[in-house]
């Protein structure tokens, strides 16, 4: 009874406590925890992720916004020490233009294959061939 007790204390401990100095640095804080990737777990963002470097970061967020930085200010920040994929909003820049474009391109490419099969005649040699073989089917239904 006491091990589980003393348990419940250390963890109440391990929970983080922000205090915030106004309602919209809470709002900036909550909206910056749910924007920014965790790099460990790669699918969660730092709010709802447990991994020790989640922590760390959000404690940075809190600690930067304490100082007065604009979230544009933390996300670069953060962006800068562990890169875009950090950020779940990532910029169209040169090297990931080919994402944005490539289901495009795709999608282009397979219409004009379809349209260009429909619009393609048979060759003439094709066409005597179909001929001869409908002239054949006509000489045995008789």
């Amino acid at each position: 009874m006491l091990f589980s007790a003393s348990g419940f204390f250390f963890a109440h401990g391990a929970e983080e406590k922000f205090t915030f100095d106004s309602a919209e640095q809470r709002k900036s804080f909550l909206r910056l925890t749910a924007e920014l990737r965790c790099p460990m777990c790669q699918n969660q963002n730092i709010a709802d992720s447990d991994a020790m470097i989640a922590h760390d970061m959000r404690r940075k967020v809190y600690n930067l916004l304490k100082q007065g930085k604009t979230e544009q200010e933390v996300i670069d920040y953060m962006k800068s020490r562990y890169g875009d994929f950090v950020h779940y909003q990532p910029p169209v820049t040169a090297a990931t233009l080919w994402l944005w474009a490539g289901p495009l391109l795709f999608i282009i490419i397979a219409l004009v294959v379809v349209v260009r099969r429909k619009t393609v005649t048979p060759p003439e040699d094709m066409a005597a061939k179909l001929a001869r073989a409908d002239a054949m089917l006509e000489q045995e239904k008789e």
